[in-house]
């Protein structure tokens, strides 16, 4: 992998089985300066064998595919190594789709139905390192996450340390663990324990719902 210079426009492959739609995406992209098209797939397999060769900054991952599905392919990318965003890109708007992207790694659920300008500019966030979601889908995610407070232990903010709490604003904030170590000047290891410990404390299974819950208790201002 070369290391990309600042200014060099973010890489993305598209991985979806509608040509139609990849040459859409493809044109919108031609008119950006700051995000190129790295390379296209109809199908998964080639879209993982594209990603891990060509190593693109964001994959853009459509959900329902012949095949494998696009929470599968996301698992494989991840399991094979591919370490860069994979922002998934669908119809499908449904609380399990999204709540099992998010967990299985994704940092982004995007509609298709969405303004061709919001997306140009939702892409461009999540190529910033921000964790990105179509604005219809967060209170479903809010509603997801209330629908499992049966647990006998409610999140308490109270259990945090003070880092543990800086670290969960920014996590609301839609922040990688690697932006997260930029801006407390501490290592990206040192986020990722933090977030494992957080998590236990605050009974949550995701830094999603982590981020979900601390959007709705207002953590996050």
């Amino acid at each position: 992998m070369t290391d990309k210079t600042p200014d060099a426009p973010a890489s993305i492959l598209i991985i979806d089985d509608h040509p139609l739609l990849r040459r859409g995406v493809s044109q919108l992209l031609e008119l950006e300066d700051d995000m190129a098209l790295l390379g296209e797939a109809g199908e998964p397999e080639t879209g993982i064998r594209l990603a891990l060769e060509l190593d693109p900054d964001m994959v853009l991952l459509d959900l329902n595919m012949p095949g494998m599905n696009g929470i599968e392919t996301l698992k494989r990318l991840r399991d094979e190594g591919y370490a860069g965003r994979v922002v998934m890109f669908t119809v499908s708007d449904h609380e399990e789709d999204v709540v099992a992207a998010l967990q299985g790694g994704a940092d982004g659920y995007l509609l298709k139905d969405m303004d061709p300008d919001e997306m140009i500019r939702q892409l461009r966030q999540a190529s910033l390192g921000r964790m990105v979601i179509s604005e219809s889908l967060t209170a479903l995610l809010a509603e997801a996450l209330r629908s499992q407070r049966s647990r006998p232990t409610a999140p308490d903010i109270h259990s945090l340390t003070q880092r543990e709490r800086e670290i969960l604003r920014e996590l609301a904030g839609g922040l990688s663990n690697k932006m997260i170590a930029r801006k407390l000047d501490i290592t990206e290891g040192t986020v990722k324990v933090h977030v494992k410990h957080l998590l236990k404390k605050l009974n949550l299974r995701s830094r999603v719902e982590a981020a979900v819950w601390a959007v709705q208790e207002g953590i996050d201002r």
